[in-house]
């Protein structure tokens, strides 16, 4: 008994160590060098809930152009009040079957905690107050832009050249699920999606932040 005592305080303290280290180690360790020419005029927000972030991009001409694949599956991408795109990835049984607290169930948290193939979730937003605890928000110069869209675009799985929809997946009228590349796990899950989508767009987050307040705290130290 004092043996298996012994070995889950080890355990723990491993944990509490991988997760300091992967909030206050940078990714990339060295920062990138800016070209002073480079103007930062685009806004992005990092939305941030209990356990899980997405990534708000301003929706403008480039950004309709960019996601028109949408178009094809009935996505209101033209909506007339969306100022925002919003795009998270997670895990499927758990993304799909827990829209809500009072719907968890006990597959999704164990696939959760296992492995699950993942799926992205695509919404609107119109207009976000800012500032407020769930809202991060970061100015990106148009070039930094491109590649965050070309980033989320390249998440989507393609079959035949075409992106694939959930059928009936959604939480309200607007919002839909897709298939998407690699597979979540609580470790990798995502925020640590969330944390790669940010860095493809030249901003730094920690080493390994697999919870929402890790990576908040991350990128408000870093940039």
């Amino acid at each position: 008994m004092l043996t298996g005592m012994r070995w889950l305080m080890r355990i723990m303290v491993l944990l509490v160590a991988l997760a300091a280290g992967g909030t206050f180690i940078p990714r990339p360790l060295i920062a990138p060098i800016k070209a002073s020419s480079t103007e930062a005029t685009q806004r992005i927000l990092l939305l941030s809930g209990p356990i899980h972030t997405d990534i708000a991009i301003p929706i403008d001409e480039e950004t309709r152009a960019a996601f028109s694949f949408l178009d094809d599956t009935g996505f209101p991408l033209g909506h007339p009040n969306a100022e925002w795109l919003v795009i998270g990835w997670g895990g499927r049984a758990f993304y799909l079957e827990t829209p809500t607290w009072a719907e968890l169930k006990p597959m999704p948290v164990l696939r959760a905690l296992t492995i699950d193939r993942s799926v992205l979730h695509v919404d609107l937003a119109g207009h976000i107050t800012e500032p407020q605890p769930a809202v991060t928000a970061f100015d990106i110069s148009d070039d930094q832009l491109v590649r965050l869209r070309h980033f989320m675009v390249d998440s989507f799985v393609r079959d035949t050249g075409e992106i694939v929809p959930i059928p009936d997946a959604g939480y309200g009228e607007i919002d839909r699920f897709f298939e998407a590349k690699g597979y979540f796990n609580a470790l990798f899950g995502c925020n640590t999606w969330t944390a790669a989508a940010l860095r493809s767009a030249g901003l730094r987050t920690g080493l390994w932040n697999p919870l929402p307040q890790s990576l908040r705290l991350s990128v408000g130290v870093y940039n």
